[in-house]
């Protein structure tokens, strides 16, 4: 286990020094420009984001590790003592419906003005 250890962090300081010795790369126009199979760009290439969808797929992502910690609970059920799982799962649920609520009420699920 230790040399295990010992290789990560080798490995991990070889990587992090190694990035300062590689050229640092200075783009140009040309190469920051769009590139539209040999044509001329007909707009720009790099259009807003809309936050409102960024804001809706991060509590899609919140709530998706909510499904993801609850699966194993009917496993977690066969232990010796299953208050302790259904304590622990009601206190987890509680949180993110509090944090649903929240996000509700502050008007973060509207998504027309």
């Amino acid at each position: 286990m230790l040399t295990f250890f010992s290789i990560t962090a080798l490995l991990s300081i070889i990587l992090a020094i190694a990035c300062f010795w590689l050229p640092l790369t200075n783009p140009d126009t040309e190469k920051l420009s769009p590139y539209e199979c040999g044509f001329d760009p007909y707009g720009s290439a790099r259009l807003p984001y809309s936050m409102r969808f960024f804001l809706v797929a991060i509590l899609f992502l919140l709530f998706d590790l909510e499904i993801a910690l609850l699966l194993p609970t009917p496993w977690a059920l066969q232990f010796s003592n299953p208050t302790t799982v259904f304590i622990w799962a009601s206190v987890l649920i509680i949180l993110l419906t509090l944090g649903f609520f929240y996000e509700w009420l502050q008007g973060g699920l509207e998504w027309a003005e």
